[in-house]
């Protein structure tokens, strides 16, 4: 059987291509997750798992053709992917230091409302959203016709009734223990929210809600920052009420 004569060096390059290919793959998997399961993922993990394996191609590239330090490259990449798989920094049960006292539906009201107004905007007549739809208040866009105008107050109340059943959508994927253990007003608010925003599905069936459930309170808050993309690129718009939503979430932990 005839060898390749500079098998060593062809070795190394086709290591340092498929770092670099799999490099490519990790950093638009979270994209791809998304989109084909609706499942959102910490984009840190896959930023950094993608770089490692870049950085690891690129530096395949100017390695000299020892084996031993090829090998302790791939020990060292190894090391840095199994760090990565971590889901959470965090991985422990979360135990408030105090028992959640019950609130009621005027107190959620009283946070979730100002919350939510805050981002949404107010706009008393009725105008075309940027994809035609009629809209007025709120973001309210069911059975808006052209020439409706509403009162700030109108508003205000038709807010409450949307911000209510979107609170009760999201509470079908709770836990009894998540509802009665883990919630106050202002976290409800701020995953109400949330739901507002991407729709109760998603935010039901988001990492930040399996979190929750599982009694990880804090990753859980972590996870409701990852929701800051609109048409496939970060906004600033959103960064920031994730972060509003994030503040209110860690309250009591």
């Amino acid at each position: 059987m005839k060898m390749i004569p500079d098998a060593k060096t062809v070795a190394l390059k086709s290591y340092s291509m498929w770092a670099n290919y799999l490099g490519i793959a990790a950093l638009i998997m979270p994209e791809l997750i998304y989109w084909i399961w609706q499942i959102d993922t910490n984009p840190r993990i896959w930023w950094i798992s993608g770089l490692v394996l870049i950085v690891a191609g690129i530096a395949g590239r100017v390695i000299s053709q020892n084996i031993a330090r090829s090998a302790a490259l791939v020990g060292v990449l190894a090391a840095f992917l199994t760090l990565g798989q971590v889901p959470s920094p965090s991985p422990r049960i979360d135990t408030p230091s105090e028992p959640m006292t019950a609130y009621t539906q005027e107190e959620f009201l009283s946070v979730a409302i100002p919350l939510i107004a805050r981002w949404e905007g107010l706009r008393t007549e009725a105008y075309r959203d940027i994809v035609g739809v009629w809209t007025v208040c709120y973001g309210e866009t069911k059975g808006v016709q052209p020439g409706d105008t509403y009162t700030e107050a109108e508003c205000r109340d038709m807010l409450a009734r949307e911000v209510l059943s979107y609170r009760r959508g999201w509470h079908r994927y709770l836990e009894p223990q998540t509802i009665t253990q883990r919630l106050h007003a202002e976290r409800d608010a701020a995953f109400t929210s949330l739901a507002y925003n991407v729709g109760v599905g998603g935010a039901g069936g988001s990492t930040a809600t399996r979190r929750l459930n599982s009694g990880r309170v804090a990753g859980a808050c972590d996870a409701l920052t990852w929701w800051n993309k609109a048409g496939q690129r970060v906004v600033r718009g959103l960064i920031r009420r994730r972060a509003a939503e994030y503040q209110l979430c860690m309250i009591g932990t």
